[in-house]
């Protein structure tokens, strides 16, 4: 077993025990969700609560794992398995960091929720960006719209313009930090925006490439 397989499975073991550990010591609801202003605003049993992440987390690790098998272009997939790895790495320890900050804010420690996730958000943008500049044209991973999955030329302008595009995001989140309600929108604003765009753009490259 690869080294990066055992890394992810040691991070949703540790989850499921943490889980186990801590149940007799939490609420029996639990909060689970807070709004832009870091205060809670959803709750879920303890059992959910405690379980929810870690079981997300192998659905996610399966999938992930799964997806390059089924792939009829899987072959350009093994020409960045090892960025795509190390993503699905980043997405499971993503993940367990949202769990821990869950765990210790129901333990009843108090600190500014929003403010702790939007670094996290940075670091996982800015690899998405690192993913992109590397993927090859496949059905499952990258930008994927019906110009990019047509054209080669089309592909990897588009992943060349949305790895810069991804990382530019992730510095923009970061600013977020300082503007305190209003974090969120440095993450899902740009998100959006940039995601948009490359749609649009992949549609204009392959117009200029069929002419």
């Amino acid at each position: 077993m690869k080294k990066v397989n055992i890394a992810i499975l040691s991070i949703i073991l540790l989850s499921f025990i943490l889980a186990t550990y801590l149940y007799p010591r939490m609420p029996e609801q639990m909060a689970s969700h807070w709004n832009a202003r870091g205060e809670v605003n959803g709750y879920m049993s303890k059992f959910w609560g405690l379980f929810l992440m870690p079981l997300i987390s192998v659905l996610m690790f399966l999938l992930f794992i799964f997806i390059p098998n089924i792939d009829p272009l899987k072959k350009n997939i093994e020409k960045f398995r090892e960025y795509y790895e190390t993503f699905i790495f980043l997405l499971v320890a993503f993940l367990f960091y949202l769990y821990i900050l869950t765990l210790f804010w129901n333990l009843n420690f108090r600190f500014n929720m929003t403010s702790m996730i939007v670094p996290a958000f940075g670091f996982f943008f800015y690899y998405i960006g690192v993913l992109l500049k590397h993927a090859k044209r496949n059905w499952f991973i990258g930008i994927r719209t019906p110009w990019t999955l047509s054209n080669d030329k089309v592909w990897n302008k588009t992943h060349e313009l949305g790895s810069k595009a991804y990382q530019t995001c992730a510095v923009i989140s970061l600013i977020g930090i300082f503007t305190g309600e209003y974090a969120i929108f440095f993450i899902i604003v740009p998100i959006l925006a940039v995601s948009i765009y490359l749609v649009i753009y992949s549609y204009i490259e392959y117009r200029k490439e069929k002419k």
